[in-house]
């Protein structure tokens, strides 16, 4: 974004008004109430940085329900095997659902769902 002299001159003079009449206030002889100069407005700026320098810091830890933990017997047999997270085991009721297959893709859900919505 360009700026140009005046327009910079001109919030410089708007922002330092207060504190020249503040001045001028307490060099004069006559009896003023002194009030403290504005405060300075601050302004909040953003920096864009590229996708590259947000990588290199690394990935952070799994946290919350993201962290791994071990599963008990039982949750292994109804979630099949812990190692293959992508492979969803079906039972009686997903077999119908997904075309009487026992094992079943995370990418072919959507193809294999998509015939029973209305």
């Amino acid at each position: 974004m360009a700026l140009s002299l005046n327009s910079l001159s001109s919030v410089l003079a708007r922002e330092t008004a207060p504190l020249a009449a503040a001045a001028a206030a307490a060099a004069s002889p006559s009896p003023r109430l002194a009030l403290p100069p504005r405060a300075a407005r601050a302004a909040t700026v953003r920096a864009v940085t590229s996708p590259a320098a947000s990588s290199s810091a690394g990935k952070r830890e799994p946290r919350g329900i993201m962290k791994p933990r071990p599963v008990s017997p039982e949750m292994q047999a109804l979630v099949g095997d812990p190692e293959n997270k992508k492979v969803i085991m079906c039972d009686e009721k997903l077999k119908k659902i997904f075309a009487g297959k026992d094992r079943v893709g995370f990418l072919e859900i959507a193809g294999l769902i998509s015939p029973h919505f209305l």
